[in-house]
């Protein structure tokens, strides 16, 4: 009878030489720590960038729920924790948020390097799944696949922003631990990670279903399938029944069938396009084609050892529902909420699931073969996220002013940065950045309060969008030196604010700016007199305008 490729080959030869014995078990365990190596690099790259990230890269809901759950000394209130945001529950990562700024100082990067560690344990959680039959280098193979899937540029947002990461990680990491549980039939580990993913955000809801679908295919009794389901019944209707009303996410309330098809094809398929919505959804299509014949035979011959992937799918199928139903909105770039860097892990994990299932069902692939489609697919999607991953940074260095806006209480600042102003004595009563003793301007010398000689400032090639008349707005424009930094000063020389450089140009700023300007954009704390906008390079300053 024929091995199979991808099984375990024949134990060793007993009547051979000890050395040569060893020597193969060596040579055995290399292909298995390359896979291992090849499974960190990815994770690595994200912690990098999750460390590397400002200090500042957090979002209004950041600030929305901090202001909710905190009273202006700072304390925790618990009754508020329990509240809906965005009409779901918040509970995790409300405490996670108030947690980084009560022990952490309010520091995104910590933020991001809870998201980075709990990919990994997604990642380490499917690993469980894999059927010991597999040789090791097989399962090295799909490990890595499954590490390079989850841990994609595409999903960059997540591990350099902490707000959204924060937001939707626990939840899908907590049912992706609830699935591997239910596949070795741990019950109780299951429903524990269902409860934990349903106190962190909606994406956890349907995780009930998910289970007594697993329990279903593993052939558990019917006491165990039907619990599971009763409980999703009770989830959602109680979720249903206390949610607030009306819609918010801005998400279109019309019917759009089309439309609501197209995000859920987008969102399966959203690793195989950076920002055009038509391959992503031809992607997803495909996906979702080759899911449902490879279920077929699972659900028809009742699979054990399918179970556990067969409910991956089908949790990335209902997210990419849910979305559809609940997010569905032109008002994104590329025009399809599918694609929507976040959002990525739909497709990651319908992929996984896609490819462990086309490895159990066909076991006689050759290795060679199945490790080369490993890794094209590890790098190919990877290299297809790098575009979003550059417009993700893009997107978000503005963010980088938020720390100086609040620092000097400008209101139309942190009106336009979606900060809310609430916000402000809480996290000055715990010291959490920007108001800890840690704050800079990034200068390397002027600081706030400091005086500086304007006499001394040399002219610059440079511009504001605007007159710098109102203190407390974002001031913005370009320049042709590249500072560390932008100050703001008033008629005496202090330095009432100050911003950052290196922004991209916006498409007016573009037509009058030389090649290699740079925008910039600034604000001021309340003060007297017309302001000054320097630009501080080693040292030296220039003035603006």
């Amino acid at each position: 009878m024929t091995q199979p490729a991808l099984a375990d080959a024949l134990g060793p030869d007993v009547t051979a030489p000890i050395p040569r014995v060893a020597g193969r078990r060596t040579a055995g365990r290399l292909p298995v720590l390359a896979w291992w190596l090849f499974a960190a690099l990815p994770a690595g790259l994200a912690l990098l960038a999750a460390v590397r990230a400002p200090r500042m890269h957090v979002l209004l809901d950041y600030w929305h729920v901090f202001a909710k759950i905190t009273d202006d000394a700072g304390h925790l209130q618990l009754g508020q924790v329990f509240t809906y945001h965005l009409d779901q529950p918040f509970v995790v990562p409300s405490l996670l948020f108030y947690a980084d700024a009560a022990w952490f100082g309010g520091d995104n990067r910590v933020l991001n390097v809870l998201t980075v560690l709990l990919l990994a344990v997604a990642v380490l959680a499917l690993r469980t799944m894999l059927p010991k039959h597999l040789s090791p280098s097989a399962r090295g193979a799909l490990t890595a696949a499954m590490a390079w899937l989850l841990f994609t540029s595409h999903a960059t947002e997540l591990w350099v922003q902490g707000t959204n990461g924060i937001s939707w990680v626990p939840a899908v990491t907590a049912c992706t631990v609830a699935v591997a549980c239910a596949h070795r039939g741990r019950t109780a580990g299951a429903v524990a990670a269902a409860v934990v993913g349903c106190l962190s955000f909606g994406a956890a809801l349907p995780i009930w279903f998910v289970l007594a679908f697993v329990a279903w295919l593993r052939g558990d009794s019917r006491l165990r399938v039907a619990l599971p389901a009763a409980a999703g019944v009770v989830v959602l209707g109680a979720w249903w029944l206390t949610k607030p009303a009306g819609s918010q996410s801005g998400a279109t309330a019309a019917f759009d069938p089309d439309g609501r098809l197209s995000v859920v094809a987008a969102a399966v398929g959203g690793l195989w396009s950076a920002d055009v919505a038509v391959v992503a959804v031809i992607a997803g299509g495909a996906t979702i084609a080759l899911l449902g014949l490879l279920l077929r035979r699972t659900v028809t011959d009742r699979r054990a050892a399918d179970a556990g992937w067969a409910g991956l799918a089908l949790y990335a199928f209902a997210l990419a529902a849910m979305l559809a139903l609940g997010r569905t909105t032109a008002n994104v770039p590329g025009g399809n909420v599918g694609l929507i860097s976040r959002y990525i892990l739909v497709a990651a994990l319908a992929t996984i699931a896609l490819v462990v299932l086309s490895a159990l069902h066909r076991p006689q692939w050759p290795y060679r073969y199945f490790a080369a489609a490993c890794v094209t697919l590890a790098l190919v999607t990877h290299a297809i996220g790098g575009a979003k991953a550059d417009e993700v940074r893009r997107s978000y260095a503005p963010l980088a002013l938020s720390a100086v806006a609040l620092r000097v209480d400008a209101p139309a600042a942190l009106d336009a940065l979606h900060i809310q102003r609430a916000a402000g004595p809480a996290a000055r009563a715990l010291e959490a950045y920007p108001f800890g003793s840690g704050f800079t301007l990034g200068c390397h010398g002027p600081e706030l309060g400091s005086h500086l000689d304007l006499g001394t400032a040399q002219p610059a090639r440079g511009a504001l969008d605007a007159p710098a008349t109102d203190p407390g707005a974002v001031l913005t424009g370009w320049t042709a030196v590249q500072p560390d930094c932008v100050v703001v000063t008033d008629a005496a020389g202090t330095v009432t604010g100050g911003g950052s450089a290196g922004l991209p140009l916006t498409a007016a700023q573009a037509a009058a700016a030389p090649p290699g300007a740079t925008a910039w954009q600034a604000t001021a704390g309340p003060t007297n007199g017309p302001l000054t906008v320097l630009a501080v390079q080693g040292g030296r300053l220039f003035q603006i305008g």
